[in-house]
């Protein structure tokens, strides 16, 4: 697939579209908290119908998982991960607003055990911060950055062995990751595309360790 242009400018994920705004957690033990979307450049919240269909696919993995929520925006993604069972949630941003929006909602339900944000450039941030094994990866950086690579380069010491990755990208010029990366399930709208991946070594495992069928 087309990859799109790079930029130099790592910015807050998602285009903006105009004033603040909200979006709600959808299921779970928080389901229908509202959540404060700040004007922000590149912010564009996952929207609720692509998010009901990426966590029905990850339902059987959720529980007990360790999140990584890359570009963190409105925290929608990672928060839903913790409402719907995950053990906890890595949260990287670096617009300040956003920063303090995120770490607001996590004081608000009481989930500063369960939820981490990070202020800073999620690049950098891969870069330093301590190997944390995540079982499952959202990555929605903003499309105009064309960031998607460099973070595919970054992100293997902070994987668990059989870990999940989530990746948003502009309708037909998703690029694709690295080989070691297998896909799971795919979908898009008019304007984007996403896609669920496991790593390709789990996968295979998992291929040897099925039961042949009759």
């Amino acid at each position: 697939m087309s990859r799109p242009p790079r930029s130099s400018r790592p910015v807050s994920r998602r285009p903006a579209h105009g004033g603040e705004g909200q979006v709600r957690i959808i299921g779970g033990r928080w389901r229908n908290t509202r959540l404060q979307v700040p004007q922000a450049e590149g912010l564009r919240p996952t929207s609720d119908r692509v998010r009901e269909t990426l966590f029905n696919w990850l339902m059987p993995r959720l529980p007990g998982a360790r999140v990584l929520d890359l570009f963190a925006g409105s925290g929608a993604l990672g928060l839903e991960a913790v409402s719907r069972g995950a053990a906890s949630a890595q949260l990287v941003e670096r617009d300040p607003a956003l920063v303090a929006a995120l770490r607001g909602v996590v004081e608000r339900l009481g989930a500063g055990d369960q939820v981490q944000v990070a202020a800073g450039d999620a690049l950098r941030w891969l870069e330093t911060a301590a190997p944390m094994r995540a079982d499952i990866v959202f990555m929605d950086p903003p499309f105009a950055a064309g960031l998607w690579a460099q973070v595919y380069e970054r992100l293997p010491r902070h994987l668990a062995e059989d870990a999940w990755l989530y990746v948003e990208a502009p309708a037909g010029a998703a690029p694709l990751p690295p080989a070691d990366w297998r896909l799971h399930r795919e979908g898009g709208t008019r304007e984007v595309g996403y896609a669920l991946y496991r790593r390709a070594a789990a996968t295979l495992r998992g291929d040897l360790n099925a039961t042949p069928s009759a």
